[in-house]
């Protein structure tokens, strides 16, 4: 068994190698990375995540100020990358000071600024404060917040600086005045930064009897509904062997996406997860529609998710479009994550995939092909430990070596 895991091992490091285009997605248009789309401004005095900068779905609680002969000094670090500009109007170099995470998602965003506008740089106008400058509980004072412009100060880039801040992986981005945008990351030392792809405990999946399970008592061998080629008669929908868990813990609070459709649907689950979405109308048939895999923080009103028209106690009905009308942040408990045979599994009457962290459904299926295969052989992992499972941590390594970071979620770094 020894060498059929390490040739499980070597197999799947040879798939990652391998072209995305190869790979066999679990129907059409499932596979597709998202084709590249038209970035929408934030508003003014609009923020993202659309919930209030210090609470666990943002970036969190204040921890205390930090000052120059505090203890907790110490982790803050200077930031002199030079495509940055930094207003330093206190000539103490105060504004370079920041924390890792705040320094990463700014010099992250550094490089897209100077994507979007080659003729212009990323520019700091308030960092760390150690003067009191900042209303009572700021994240300033902890090196934890950046108030951003562009170096030609024109007013019409910021709504797009915002986005692409907010993409760049900054935890809260509020259009905050027509002068600079605010940034803020996560404590270091906060657990809800390290998040993996997963559902709650609570969220519910069809069985092949028809009825329905929660997370929490799923186990390996379970058939549960999920989702194939579409050459089935009711819509491509099949069900499928659960094999194992790439993440189980059944204890661990986290904040999850809540994701509400018009059709009554609402799906919880964590911010790098997978699933599948199209741009609207939503009227059309699913057969129709150019389907791309897109985290779950990303989804936005008005776009399409893949439902199966059923909710606890209801029939089962074809896959269909739905719009999306909602997106929260809601703190739960557990951690699930099952894989099935097929890679997908419809959780709470949405279509999903099995995988996370990565942005192609297709090269992750083909990915963590041999560990289907090896479980097909020796049967569902029936006795799996709880944590993150030892192929996904593996595999999620040696990604991270080969592949580009544009291709991983901006918070895989904290996983």
């Amino acid at each position: 068994m020894r060498l059929a895991t390490v040739v499980t091992f070597l197999t799947g490091c040879a798939l990652i190698l391998s072209s995305g285009s190869g790979g066999c997605g679990p129907g059409r248009g499932y596979g597709k990375r998202r084709p590249p789309r038209k970035i929408t401004p934030l508003a003014y005095k609009q923020f993202s995540p659309n919930v209030a900068e210090k609470t666990l779905g943002a970036s969190g609680r204040y921890e205390g100020k930090i000052t120059r002969n505090s203890e907790r000094f110490k982790e803050l670090t200077p930031n002199y990358n030079p495509d940055i500009i930094f207003k330093d109007e206190e000539n103490t170099g105060a504004d370079r000071m920041m924390t890792q995470r705040c320094k990463d998602k700014l010099n992250s965003l550094a490089i897209s600024v100077r994507n979007r506008w080659t003729d212009v740089r990323l520019r700091v106008t308030e960092g760390w404060d150690e003067d009191g400058h900042h209303s009572e509980e700021s994240l300033h004072y902890e090196g934890r917040a950046v108030d951003i412009t562009t170096s030609d100060r024109d007013r019409n880039k910021y709504g797009i600086l915002a986005r692409l801040a907010v993409e760049a992986g900054f935890d809260w981005v509020y259009y905050e005045s027509k002068a600079h945008i605010h940034c803020s990351v996560k404590s270091e030392n906060s657990v809800a930064a390290k998040t993996g792809g997963c559902f709650p405990a609570t969220a519910w999946v069809t069985l092949e009897d028809g009825g329905h399970r929660l997370m929490r008592d799923l186990r390996p061998g379970d058939r549960v509904l999920a989702s194939t080629n579409g050459k089935h008669d009711d819509g491509g929908l099949l069900y499928s062997p659960v094999l194992t868990f790439l993440h189980r813990d059944p204890t661990t609070r986290k904040h999850f996406y809540v994701i509400s459709t018009e059709s009554g649907a609402q799906l919880s689950l964590t911010a790098v997860h997978l699933l599948f979405a199209s741009d609207g109308p939503c009227n059309r048939t699913r057969a129709s529609a150019d389907l791309w895999t897109i985290f779950a923080s990303e989804v936005q009103p008005g776009m399409c998710v893949v439902t199966s028209g059923q909710q606890p106690g209801g029939s089962v009905e074809p896959l269909r479009l739905s719009r999306v009308v909602g997106v929260r942040v809601w703190e739960g408990q557990g951690l699930f994550a099952p894989l099935t045979e097929h890679g997908t599994l419809v959780v709470n009457g949405v279509l999903t995939s099995c995988y996370a962290l990565l942005d192609d459904h297709s090269l992750a299926h083909w990915a963590f092909g041999p560990l289907r295969t090896l479980l097909r052989w020796t049967g569902p992992d029936r006795h799996q430990a709880s944590g993150l499972h030892w192929y996904s941590q593996a595999l999620h390594w040696v990604g991270t070596q080969l592949l580009d970071s544009t291709h991983f979620h901006p918070w895989a770094g904290q996983i």
